[in-house]
């Protein structure tokens, strides 16, 4: 989720899970290369697994990014075949590639070639008319010869014109049984789905047919969801954590990383929706919206959200 997986969110979401694998926003190879690296590459030791998702369609240029973040200590290198936006789509790279299976093929054994962490590949069902059955395990074949064992499936077509992101994210229907059938299919390859999982509940029925669920904007808009994602799908019984002992985590953090440079709220957007569903959701949500005062400095801000925040049961 471009703008939105930065290194404190997924810190946030470490909080909330201790094993699920967490994964950047799509890096462009361009940006890597000749971008503020740091910023795009800089993650905390608690993140891990941690994935870093690339979009380009060069095969050296991936293969060189994959190496760097290798380097850098990423655990898996995620190449991006799903994203619809127009920016990606004028950059030749995202879904619009699933059009030229050859060419993803060539980038992912480039990149198998050249690292040795994991090479995934998130993708979608197919594009525009592209959308058969038959036309996605082409796809799957190919791309699995070229070296990738995992694949991230959005169980959605994307509609590479007329549609937003957005749109692309609601309008084409849902075809889990897709999904499924591909992994019928291919019994030895890794499959996981994505795409309208708002519930714990869901995520875990899907594991009776593929071997993993991936969460994207239900996790940001509804984080607490995941809280009980450990004991549930991992196995872990560790004692679970509230909001509020979540929130304080969150906020050592925050010192933390202001200390070092870092705006209140590129960290606190990202908690907004911590107490969703929740009695007060609404005024911690305008608190943490609201801009600060003058007299009062970022840490009391966050003390004051916090003190103010609503005492949830759970």
């Amino acid at each position: 989720m471009m703008d939105h997986t930065d290194k404190h969110f997924r810190y946030f979401m470490r909080l909330l899970s201790k094993h699920a694998v967490l994964y950047t926003e799509m890096i462009t190879t361009g940006a890597l290369i000749h971008g503020d690296r740091k910023r795009f590459l800089d993650f905390n030791e608690i993140e891990h697994p941690l994935a870093i998702q690339l979009g380009g369609n060069n095969p050296v240029d991936l293969a060189e990014c994959a190496h760097i973040a290798e380097n850098e200590g990423y655990d898996e290198v995620n190449l991006n075949i799903g994203c619809p936006s127009d920016r990606v789509q004028n950059g030749q790279f995202g879904a619009c590639l699933m059009s030229n299976t050859e060419l993803v093929s060539e980038c992912v054994n480039k990149i198998q070639s050249t690292v040795k962490i994991p090479v995934t590949v998130k993708t979608r069902i197919g594009i525009d008319e592209q959308d058969s059955y038959e036309f996605l395990e082409k796809f799957i074949r190919s791309v699995s010869k070229a070296g990738c064992n995992t694949f991230i499936i959005h169980a959605r077509k994307a509609i590479l014109s007329g549609l937003s992101p957005k749109q692309n994210r609601e309008i084409p229907p849902l075809n889990y049984e897709r999904v499924h059938k591909i992994k019928q299919q291919f019994p030895t390859l890794n499959i996981t789905i994505n795409g309208g999982f708002t519930e714990l509940s869901q995520i875990k029925s899907q594991l009776e047919h593929v071997d993993g669920v991936m969460v994207g904007r239900a996790a940001y808009q509804n984080p607490f969801i995941l809280v009980e994602a450990d004991k549930l799908l991992y196995e872990d019984d560790s004692p679970l954590s509230s909001r509020e002992e979540i929130l304080d985590k969150f906020k050592d953090y925050a010192v933390e990383q202001i200390d070092r440079g870092f705006n209140i709220k590129s960290l606190t957007r990202h908690i907004i929706g911590l107490y969703q569903g929740q009695p007060g959701a609404r005024q911690y949500r305008r608190s943490l919206s609201d801009a600060i005062p003058n007299n009062v400095n970022p840490i009391q801000f966050l003390e004051q959200v916090i003190q103010s925040r609503p005492r949830s049961p759970s």
